[in-house]
C-alpha cells in the first residue's frame, strides 16, 4: 500500500495536467501546469527541460512541493474531484537525452500530446531539440486530500477588472473561469487551491476550502488553460502577497509573468530564441557540451504509439 492508494487511481491518471508549485529563492510559492505520470511505487514522475529548469532547480534547493489535480480538460471525465498532493521532490543533475527510465511517462505524452510527435521528424528536430534534453523529477507524496469538483463548491464569480487603475494581472484572471492560489501553509510548505478571485481595488480577494491552510505571505494565482490535445496551452502566473483581511484573504498583486507571451503573433518566435538561450546557459554553466538527443528512441515510442491508435 502507497498513500496514492488512497485517491481513485482512475480519476488521477486521467488528468492531462497538474499545477506543480515549487518554492522559489526568495519563498514564493511558483506554481505551472505540468504532466505528471504515478508510477507503481506511489511516487510521481515529472520532466522539465532545460530550457524551463527553474523547477529543478528549486526542488534542489528546497524539496517541499505540492500538485493539485483540478482541471479535467481533455480527461473524459465529468465532475471530477481534485486532488491534491504534497510531499517531497528529488532532482538529480543527471540530463536525459533519450527515455530511458521515462518510457511510460514519454509514451503517455505522445499519446495525449499529437502534435509533439512531429518534433521527432527530421525537419522538426533543429528547432526542439531543446524540449528533448529533460531533467527527472520524482514526487514522493506525504499527504493526499480528495476535494469536490470546483464547480460544486459556492464561491463567488470573478467580475474583471475594476477602478481606474486595475490591478496588475487581473485582465489575465479575467480571462478564466477560475485560478490556482499557491500560498504557504505556518510551516512554510506549499499549499494550493483552486478558487475563483475577486478583483478589489486593493487585491484579489480568494476563498479556499478548509483544508487548505494558507497564511499570510508571498503567494501566486495561477490561470492556465489547453485543449483536450494538449494544444493551443495559455499560462499566466501573478504573484504577491497573500494577507488576512475582515472579508478573508486578499492576494495583493506585484507582478505577471507571462512565458508563453500574450497571445501576440511574435511570442511564438521569442519563445524558441529563449528556449535557445536558457538551454545553452545551463550547459555552459555547468561546463558541459550540448548532448546529442537520442531521436531514434524517440521515434520508435512515437511511431508505437501512433500504430496503436491507428489500429
Amino acid at each position: 500500500m502507497t498513500l496514492l492508494d488512497s485517491v481513485p487511481h482512475d480519476v488521477l491518471d486521467a488528468y492531462r495536467t497538474c499545477e506543480f508549485v515549487t518554492l522559489g529563492r526568495d519563498g514564493t510559492p511558483m506554481p505551472w501546469p505540468t504532466a505528471v505520470r504515478r508510477r507503481e511505487d506511489g511516487t510521481l514522475l515529472l520532466t522539465t527541460s532545460l530550457a524551463f529548469a527553474q523547477k529543478a532547480l528549486n526542488v534542489r534547493r528546497d524539496g517541499r512541493v505540492a500538485l493539485l489535480f483540478s482541471d479535467p480538460t481533455g480527461s473524459g471525465l465529468d465532475h471530477a474531484p481534485q486532488i491534491f498532493v504534497a510531499g517531497r521532490a528529488d532532482c538529480p543533475d543527471d540530463i536525459m537525452t533519450g527515455p530511458q527510465g521515462a518510457e511510460d511517462y514519454w509514451r503517455m505524452l505522445f499519446e495525449r500530446q499529437p502534435h509533439s510527435r512531429s518534433y521527432v521528424a527530421a525537419p522538426m528536430r533543429r528547432l526542439m531539440d531543446w524540449y528533448y534534453l529533460r531533467l527527472l523529477i520524482t514526487v514522493t507524496p506525504e499527504q493526499v486530500i480528495v476535494r469536490p469538483p470546483l464547480s460544486s463548491l459556492s464561491l463567488p464569480e470573478q467580475p474583471g477588472p475594476r477602478g481606474r487603475n486595475p490591478l496588475p494581472g487581473a485582465d489575465r484572471l479575467a480571462g478564466f473561469p477560475s485560478a490556482v492560489l499557491a500560498a504557504r501553509d505556518a510551516f512554510g510548505v506549499p499549499v494550493l487551491a483552486r478558487t475563483r478571485p475577486v478583483a478589489t481595488d486593493d487585491g484579489f480577494l480568494v476563498e479556499v476550502p478548509s483544508d487548505c491552510a494558507a497564511v499570510p505571505g508571498p503567494a501566486s494565482l495561477l490561470v492556465h488553460r489547453h485543449d483536450d490535445r494538449l494544444d493551443h496551452m495559455d499560462n499566466a502566473l501573478v504573484r504577491g502577497e497573500l494577507r488576512a483581511t475582515g472579508d478573508g484573504r486578499l492576494l495583493i498583486p506585484a507582478k505577471v509573468v507571462e512565458p508563453m507571451g500574450s497571445g501576440r503573433p511574435i511570442d511564438a518566435v521569442r519563445l524558441l530564441r529563449r528556449t535557445k538561450r536558457t538551454t545553452r546557459r545551463y550547459l555552459e554553466q555547468r561546463g558541459l557540451r550540448r548532448p546529442r538527443v537520442q531521436w531514434d528512441e524517440f521515434r520508435a515510442i512515437a511511431a508505437s504509439v501512433r500504430q496503436r491508435r491507428d489500429a
